[in-house]
C-alpha cells in the first residue's frame, strides 16, 4: 500500500492570518513553503519520499496565481495516489481586515493603487470559488494569534495533542553564549576530564569521559534536579503554546563536561517520551575544521 504524503494548501485573503497558520504548521512538523509558484509545486512531491507532511502557502501574491489554476492544482493533487491533499482557508470579515491594514499602514497587494477596502473586496471575489471547495475553514475575525494557533493545532496536530520539540545543546563558554537559548546550565563545577591525559582527546560521548564526569560528587544531585525541573516545566511550556524549547549546557571548552551532561539529559527526556534533538556546537565546529576565532 502506498504511503500518502499529507499536503495542506493554505490560502485566504491577505491579513486573515495565512502566514501565522503556516508557521504553526511548521512548528507541528510540516515542511512549510510560502509563495511558491504553483507551476513548481508538483515537482516537489516525489512518491519515493512521502514524509514529512507539507504546508504550502498560496495566495493572490503568487507569481502565477489564478483561481482556475489553484482549483486545477488541487484536483491534480487529489488524483495522485501518494498525496493526501486538503485546503485550509483562513477567512476574516471585511471590517476586521480593513482595521488590520489600517493599523499596519500597508497597501493591499491586490490593489496597490487603490484603497485597502477595494483590494479586500477584489481579493475576496477572486478567492470565492476556492473558499467554496476548502476542506477546513477558519474565520479569524475574532481570534488573536494565540487563539489562531490553538485552532490550527486542533485541526492539524498529530494524534496525541500538540508537541513540544526540545533541543539539547552543548557549547563552549570560550565562544560565549549561543543565541536563541531558553535555558542555560553551567557545568564548569564538575570534574574536568581535560586534566586526565588519557581522556583529553576524547569528548563527552565517550563512555570513559562520561563516567569520569559522573563520578563527581555533585553530578547526581545536579543531573536529577535538572531533569526533574525540565519534566515539570515542559507541560507548562507546551500549554502556553511554545513549540520549541532550547536547553543548553556549557563548559570551558565545550568538549567534555557539557557534552556528557547534554547526552545524559537528552537520553532521560527521550526515554520519557519527549521529542528531543541533540546538538554539540563545539563538536560541529571541529568536524568542519573551523579555526578558533
Amino acid at each position: 500500500m502506498t504511503t500518502q504524503r499529507r499536503v495542506v494548501l493554505v490560502t485566504g485573503p491577505s491579513g486573515a492570518g495565512r502566514s501565522t497558520a503556516i508557521h504553526v504548521l511548521e512548528d507541528l512538523g510540516f515542511e512549510a513553503i510560502d509563495n511558491l509558484p504553483m507551476g513548481l509545486l508538483v515537482r516537489l512531491l516525489e512518491p519515493s519520499n512521502p514524509t514529512p507532511p507539507m504546508a504550502l502557502g498560496i495566495d493572490a501574491r503568487n507569481r502565477d496565481f489564478s483561481t482556475i489554476g489553484f482549483i486545477e492544482l488541487a484536483a491534480k493533487l487529489g488524483r495522485m495516489e501518494f498525496v493526501d491533499p486538503s485546503i485550509l482557508y483562513l477567512d476574516c470579515s471585511d471590517e476586521m481586515l480593513l482595521r488590520r491594514f489600517s493599523e499596519t499602514r500597508r497597501r493591499h497587494p491586490v490593489a496597490t493603487d487603490a484603497s485597502p477596502a477595494t483590494g479586500i473586496r477584489q481579493e475576496k471575489e477572486l478567492l470565492a470559488p476556492i473558499r467554496e471547495i476548502a476542506d477546513t475553514l477558519i474565520d479569524t475575525s475574532a481570534l488573536n494569534v494565540h487563539q489562531l494557533r490553538e485552532e490550527v493545532e486542533r485541526w492539524f496536530a498529530p494524534k496525541g495533542g500538540r508537541h513540544l520539540a526540545v533541543s539539547i545543546e552543548s557549547f563552549s563558554y570560550k565562544r560565549g553564549l549561543p543565541r536563541g537559548l531558553d535555558m542555560v546550565f553551567d557545568c564548569r563545577f564538575l570534574a574536568n576530564p581535560y586534566w586526565r591525559p588519557e581522556l583529553r582527546a576524547a569528548d563527552g560521548r565517550n563512555g570513559d569521559v562520561a563516567a569520569y564526569v559522573q563520578s563527581d560528587a555533585n553530578y547526581v544531585t545536579f543531573f536529577d534536579r535538572v531533569v526533574d525541573l525540565l519534566i515539570e516545566l515542559l507541560p507548562a511550556f507546551r500549554n502556553e503554546g511554545k513549540a520549541h524549547l532550547s536547553v543548553a549546557f556549557g563548559c570551558t571548552g565545550g568538549q567534555h563536561r557539557s557534552v556528557a551532561v547534554a547526552e545524559a539529559v537528552a537520553k532521560a527526556l527521550a526515554e520519557g517520551g519527549q521529542q528531543v534533538a541533540i546538538r554539540h556546537r563545539e563538536m560541529e565546529r571541529r568536524a568542519l575544521n573551523v579555526r578558533p576565532e
